[in-house]
């Protein structure tokens, strides 16, 4: 499968910041020889308890956190994020639509008539008619506020789209449109997505295959079916054994 990322033996740290106290004194590791790829199409899970290094890694993929060793190889276009809170996300200042429009202007492809044009596309998408552009954030729906959250995320076409817990603060029955919109997105545009999930039925139904992370380490990786089925590591049957 061709990969849209490639990770090897990445170790990544972070700093503590204290008054007074050198950097270097409360440098830690958290991510300890991180190895995975992500390859077209394919959605992966990412599992563990808070702690585990989840976000951290993300952060590193992302380019936010720049003190680490190993190898990151994109093979597209730099990954984008649908965030836990949409609401946080968006710019609370401008119009569902300037905010759909400024990842297609920051990416210069296309005119400004291409850009109106591919908004429109994206709102009738994700279920929003066109007379959502000129709404505000506050207008919307937690779950509407979501799904414009992952049409900015997806718009410019990015190989690879990092979803952390995107739908944890919604209701199970907004969960379950939220997931469908995913679907739909990465089937219609060849999306590949590294889903963080603390919920495994999530996963379970999303995922093609599931990494799971202690302690800043990937003790487990495989296909969904069989690490559900067959589980390997302690750590492993300890997250299912309590999922149920």
């Amino acid at each position: 499968m061709e990969p849209v990322l490639e990770v090897r033996g990445l170790n990544s740290f972070y700093t503590d910041e204290m008054a007074g106290v050198p950097r270097k004194a409360h440098r830690r590791q958290v991510l300890h020889d991180v190895s995975f790829q992500i390859g077209r199409g394919e959605i992966v899970g990412l599992v563990g308890e808070s702690g585990s290094g989840k976000t951290t890694l993300c952060r590193t993929l992302l380019g936010l956190n720049r003190d680490y060793q190993g190898e990151i190889h994109h093979y597209t276009e730099r990954p984008q994020m649908v965030f836990q809170d949409p609401y946080s996300s968006l710019n609370p200042a401008r119009t569902i639509g300037w905010i759909l429009e400024e990842p297609l202007r920051m990416q210069g492809k296309l005119n400004r008539s291409e850009r109106k044009m591919a908004v429109l596309d994206m709102l009738d998408r994700i279920g929003l008619g066109a007379e959502y552009a000129k709404r505000k954030p506050h207008e919307l729906s937690g779950g509407q506020r979501q799904r414009v959250s992952i049409a900015c995320a997806v718009i410019a076409r990015p190989g690879l789209v990092i979803a952390d817990e995107p739908v944890s603060a919604l209701d199970v029955t907004i969960q379950a449109q939220i997931l469908e919109l995913l679907v739909q997105l990465q089937r219609d545009f060849g999306l590949s997505y590294l889903l963080i999930s603390h919920d495994l039925n999530v996963v379970y139904q999303l995922c093609h295959r599931v990494m799971v992370m202690k302690n800043g380490v990937i003790v487990e990786q495989n296909d969904v079916e069989e690490l559900f089925d067959h589980p390997q590591h302690p750590y492993t049957r300890q997250l299912l054994a309590a999922a149920e």
